[in-house]
């Protein structure tokens, strides 16, 4: 044989084999997240893992995939980037993930952004609504649920159009989660020619929030729209309890402020609360997979509390291993991708799905706190 030809040969097959997808043939398919398992969004994480791995176990109990079984392995970030970025590569290099699954925060996961584009992996349902996963070309991304945007958009087109209000804050997380929200506001107000008449921000992961406090309070607005943590809202919200200038506002929180944590916070004292949600009620159980949601986690977990972020962690672990279960051929990161923008839109009994702008969830759900019960508001 020809020795140039032979080179070439031999430069074709080195890139076929690095550039081809790889088989994954391990009985064990490999998860891995990083999430706040302490610090203050423990809470969470402990929802995420609840949901997730009750719907893991499951799968691996009833034989869902078929010779196979999920390890959902996750490390601790505390809701710290740095963290986040060492817990990932730890997870590819190291435990050899598959694909990565549950991830918690806009910073956290923006952080990691160029790794993940560089490795081309999986990134599966994280816990953010932000615009920078949910871009066409970005074909490893698949979001579970809605955008902050259309979280904010929901909000104020209700309290605009409803209850006939125009004097709206923003109090907010300073960092890309806050400006992701930030700006949604803007737009929104600025549909309606509306304009912020006051707006206040605090250090992430911190508790400060008395300078945004005092940035708002004398503005005397209607509305606030909450773009924080939950330990932080509640922390406003009970601060301006007990303000005069606060007496009617309504405090409007979109999904990552906790809603559960925030009313075991806060008591009795829930007047005037509005939360935004990605998913329905939790005690929904006329929703074929919500009752499902109920029966299986409370099977893992003996004194598990339902709650929207482990329902929504239950359904996205749903939706993965269902993609992993309809891989045609042997499983590849491309096959696998390949079959989840494909998945049929009623696989959640009760709850459609539709794979537009990156994501699977469309729907935005309005709540108010009552009788000691999340009640939806029928826009």
């Amino acid at each position: 044989m020809d020795k140039k030809l032979l080179i070439l040969i031999s430069i074709l097959t080195v890139f076929y084999l690095f550039f081809k997808d790889k088989e994954y043939t391990k009985s064990e398919i490999v998860l891995g997240g990083s999430i706040p398992k302490t610090g203050i969004l423990k809470q969470w994480g402990e929802s995420v893992l609840i949901g997730a791995n009750s719907y893991f176990n499951y799968a691996n109990e009833k034989n869902l995939i078929p010779n196979r079984k999920i390890k959902y392995i996750t490390y601790d970030d505390k809701y710290e980037p740095k963290l986040t970025a060492n817990n990932t590569k730890k997870l590819l290099y190291q435990d050899e993930a598959f694909a990565l699954f549950g991830y918690v925060g806009t910073s956290t996961v923006k952080n990691i952004l160029n790794l993940l584009l560089e490795e081309n992996i999986p990134f599966i349902s994280p816990f953010t609504g932000a615009s920078f996963l949910r871009e066409p070309q970005e074909k490893n991304f698949i979001n579970f649920r809605a955008s902050y945007a259309q979280e904010i958009e929901a909000i104020i087109k209700h309290l605009h159009y409803n209850k006939k209000i125009s004097k709206f804050a923003v109090f907010y997380q300073n960092d890309d989660f806050g400006e992701e929200g930030y700006v949604a506001v803007i737009k929104s107000l600025k549909k309606r020619e509306l304009k912020l008449i006051a707006e206040g921000s605090y250090k992430r992961n911190t508790l400060s929030i008395g300078h945004a406090f005092n940035e708002i309070k004398d503005a005397k607005p209607q509305a606030i729209i909450m773009i924080g943590a939950n330990k932080e809202n509640t922390l406003f919200i009970k601060k301006a309890k007990h303000n005069s200038n606060f007496k009617d506002t309504l405090f409007c929180n979109i999904s990552f402020g906790d809603a559960n944590a925030m009313i075991n916070e806060l008591g009795e004292n829930t007047d005037n609360l509005i939360f935004s949600q990605v998913v329905p009620n939790y005690n929904d159980i006329s929703i074929p997979v919500v009752k499902e949601y109920h029966k299986v986690v409370s099977k893992y977990y003996k004194d598990f509390k339902p709650g929207f972020i482990s329902l929504e962690a239950y359904l996205s672990a749903k939706i993965i291993v269902t993609g992993l279960e309809n891989v045609k051929g042997s499983l590849t990161r491309k096959r696998f991708l390949e079959t989840m923008e494909h998945l049929p839109k009623n696989i959640l009994k009760g709850i459609p799905i539709n794979l537009k702008n990156r994501q699977y969830l469309n729907n935005i759900y309005l709540f108010t706190y009552k009788n000691n019960r999340f009640e939806e508001i029928k826009k």
